[in-house]
C-alpha cells in the first residue's frame, strides 16, 4: 500500500527482549539508531530525508513513541524534528503499570527504564503530529493507555488524532494498516500527505 502511494518503506526490526537479558534500552536504541541511519542514508535510496514518518504496533508502538520522544539533538546529534508524524497503534505509553504485570518475569524494568521509555512523560519532545489507535475487543489496559496517551498529548498542545477500532482486537487492527481504505491505512497516508495510487 505504502509503495503504491509514493512512499519509500523501510522495516527495521529489533532484538527479542529475551535475547538481550531483559533490556528494553537496547531495543529502544536499536530502533533509534535504525531512524537515525534512514534519515542520513534515505536520499541515496530516492527518498526524502525530510520525510521520515514512524508507526507501529504492540511493542513496536511503544518503541515508535519513544522515538518521537527521544532528544534527537542531544543523543544523536541530528535536528531535532527529523521524524514528521507517529502512528502507535496499541502500545504502552507508561512502563510503570506493566512493571506489575506478568511481562517483569523476562524485562528488567528498573527505575531508570521506567522514566526513559515511559514516553507520556517525554511530550515536551515530541514534535510531530500523531495518530494513536486502539481496538475495542482489547484488554482494558490496552485501550486506557492509548486513550490517556491521545489526552496527554492534547493536553501538552500537540497535534493528535484517537482512532478507534470499533470490534477489533489487538491482532486484527493492525490488519487495516494494509488497506488504503481501511481505518489505520486511510490514517497512515493522510499522515503523510499520500493519496492512494500514489501522490
Amino acid at each position: 500500500m505504502f509503495l503504491a502511494a509514493g512512499a519509500h518503506y523501510v522495516v527495521p526490526d529489533f532484538a527479542w527482549v529475551q535475547d538481550v537479558g531483559g533490556n528494553l534500552m537496547v531495543l529502544a536504541d536499536q530502533v533509534c539508531r535504525a531512524l537515525a541511519w534512514v534519515y542520513e542514508n534515505i536520499a541515496g535510496f530516492g527518498g526524502d530525508p525530510n520525510r521520515v514518518y514512524i508507526g507501529g504496533q504492540s511493542s513496536g508502538g511503544h518503541l515508535a513513541a519513544v522515538a518521537l520522544t527521544t532528544d534527537w539533538q542531544r543523543q544523536f546529534s541530528l535536528p531535532g524534528n527529523i521524524i514528521k508524524g507517529g502512528m502507535c497503534i496499541s502500545g504502552m505509553y507508561d512502563l510503570t503499570p506493566v512493571r506489575l504485570s506478568a511481562r517483569s518475569r523476562y524485562v528488567r524494568f528498573d527505575d531508570a527504564t521506567v522514566a526513559a521509555l515511559s514516553p507520556i512523560r517525554h511530550l515536551d519532545r515530541l514534535r510531530a503530529p500523531l495518530v494513536v489507535a486502539y481496538g475495542t475487543c482489547e484488554t482494558p489496559e490496552f485501550q486506557r493507555q492509548n486513550r490517556e496517551f491521545a489526552v496527554a498529548v492534547e493536553a501538552a498542545g500537540k497535534q493528535v488524532r484517537l482512532l478507534v477500532g470499533e470490534h477489533y482486537n489487538h491482532f486484527e487492527l493492525p490488519e487495516t494498516l494494509g488497506n488504503p481504505y481501511g481505518l489505520l491505512g486511510r490514517a497512515a497516508l493522510g499522515l503523510m500527505g499520500l493519496k492512494t495510487g500514489g501522490a
